[in-house]
């Protein structure tokens, strides 16, 4: 006889860590993006051109790396996973939403904030740029304006994850309480039960 409460439970825990998973990613992209929009721009702001085109170039250039990526292609899998697991359940919707908002941002990446790096980056080694006001001018008000956009984006993700482990935890906590009861509530509160046990 196949033991259905243990396959649930297994399944239950698989579906909660990559929930877990896409919450965790999520908010680190999020926070990268943050700390762009409050903190890396600003400052740079106040360079020269021809620093602020060459750490621009070098931040591109570094932030190509196998910890990045897995955050910011892992928000996505897990993000994707994540709604498919749990479609039929409560939480379902607001990973599904999560999920749609963080594609939004994905896509700003892609196609508006990356093209833009890779035109800094061919605009050469910043001390020979013959005008480097200009090309700083092409890059940096359309950056920084679709960089909030995407952090925004990447913070409701976040918080829709949140929400959805909210629901899944309370999920779990109703479905082991058992008769129908609400969670943490005692036995002696249900109206036949406490009618017996007051006698």
């Amino acid at each position: 006889m196949t033991d259905t409460r243990g396959t649930d439970s297994r399944e239950r825990g698989t579906a909660g860590v990559v929930l877990g998973a896409a919450a965790v990613t999520m908010g680190l992209i999020a926070g990268a993006f943050y700390i762009f929009a409050c903190a890396v721009m600003p400052a740079l702001g106040r360079s020269g051109d021809r620093v602020y085109i060459e750490v621009m170039q070098n931040i591109n250039d570094v932030i190509q790396n196998p910890v990045f990526f897995a955050s910011f292609m892992g928000a996505l899998l897990f993000t994707a996973v994540s709604a498919w697991q749990l479609r039929g359940t409560g939480p379902h919707r607001w990973v599904v939403a999560a999920l749609v908002v963080y594609v939004v941002a994905f896509a700003l990446t892609s196609f508006v904030n990356v093209p833009l790096n890779d035109d800094l980056m061919d605009a050469g080694d910043p001390a020979k740029i013959a005008d480097p006001a200009a090309v700083r001018e092409k890059f940096e008000d359309a950056w920084v304006a679709w960089n909030i956009v995407r952090a925004v984006l990447c913070t409701l993700s976040a918080a829709l994850l949140v929400r959805a482990l909210v629901l899944f935890g309370r999920s779990g906590r109703s479905g082991r309480s058992g008769r129908g009861e609400r969670p943490g509530q005692s036995a002696y509160l249900d109206s036949a039960t406490g009618s017996s046990a007051s006698r």
